[in-house]
């Protein structure tokens, strides 16, 4: 019973949704202001969450209905369980067991790979187009994403995240030593590729090929797809600081190292334009794999 209400409510999937609706009204309020204009009102991501709820769900007649309906749901439930893993570990450093965060790389991976499913099984060619770039780009950001996340591993001699945050409280934070700056800059790059923001949307670029991988998602699947995108941004800074930056704790200055993350990303999202396919897929497998690497090699020689 308990560990059911830490899943639905928290700090499982109610917690993630709400906060990450307040995460998701702040990155439109920064963008907003950065382009001069005012911005959405407070409550207009629950406002626009709940609108999708009532729409009349579609589903395509050429479409392979329960993969198609089978995704939203899937990537959902693995976000939560990232969230609910990384909040325990904050809460209780000693409380999970060995090898949790190689299920939480693995848990990341379920999103894109569900998104990719849900759009293949649309029937809609717009849709496999977008599902093709989404495996492109899925494929090549992964592997240095991965290979940032090995570089604390190396320093710390854990692949347990409670153990990260309590060996950062005593030595030093990861992000202190040059690897650790490399790797977290290279995780920070991976990211906006796995939130699907600009400069690498390339899969959904509304304004190219009509929302690609949702062009025929409606009603509350799309409301699931679009609420799982606003978790992720709400729990992948909390991985980051996990990983790099020596936990929450306390939690004032967990805040802060939040909202320093948020920024870059927002930043990022707003100061570049979308970058076609071929060019992410170059990006990411020469600068940052050689960053990445290099980053690795500075790890095991103690840098």
């Amino acid at each position: 019973m308990k560990l059911l209400f830490e899943f639905i409510v928290f700090p499982g999937f109610v917690f993630t949704a709400v906060f990450g609706m307040l995460v998701s009204w702040i990155d439109r309020k920064v963008t907003a202001r950065i382009q001069w204009r005012q911005g959405p009102p407070f409550l207009q991501p629950y406002y626009d969450f709940q609108k999708l709820l009532i729409k009349e769900t579609t589903i395509p007649e050429t479409a392979n209905t329960f993969t198609f309906l089978l995704s939203p749901l899937v990537a959902i439930i693995s976000t939560t369980i990232v969230s609910l893993i990384l909040w325990k570990t904050i809460f209780n450093p000693q409380s999970l067991f060995v090898g949790d965060l190689i299920v939480v790389i693995y848990l990341l991976a379920i999103t894109p790979i569900a998104v990719i499913l849900g759009a293949s099984s649309s029937g809609n060619p717009i849709a496999s187009l977008a599902a093709s770039r989404e495996m492109k780009l899925f494929m090549s950001y992964e592997l240095p994403f991965i290979l940032s996340i090995i570089v604390p591993i190396i320093k710390l001699h854990t692949i347990r995240l409670g153990d990260i945050i309590l060996y950062q409280q005593t030595s030093g934070m990861v992000i202190n030593s040059i690897s650790g700056i490399i790797a977290f800059a290279v995780f920070l790059i991976a990211i906006q590729a796995k939130l699907g923001l600009v400069p690498f949307d390339m899969a959904e670029a509304e304004t190219e090929i009509a929302g690609g991988v949702f062009i025929e998602y409606s009603g509350m699947p799309l409301a699931l797809h679009k609420l799982n995108r606003i978790m992720l941004l709400f729990i992948i800074p909390i991985f980051a600081i996990i990983l790099f930056l020596g936990g929450m704790y306390p939690l004032y200055i967990g805040l802060l190292k939040y909202l320093v993350i948020l920024v870059i990303i927002i930043l990022i999202r707003n100061t570049n334009p979308r970058v076609r396919i071929d060019q992410a897929i170059k990006f990411f497998w020469r600068s940052c794999m050689i960053l990445s690497v290099l980053a690795l090699i500075l790890a095991m020689i103690g840098k």
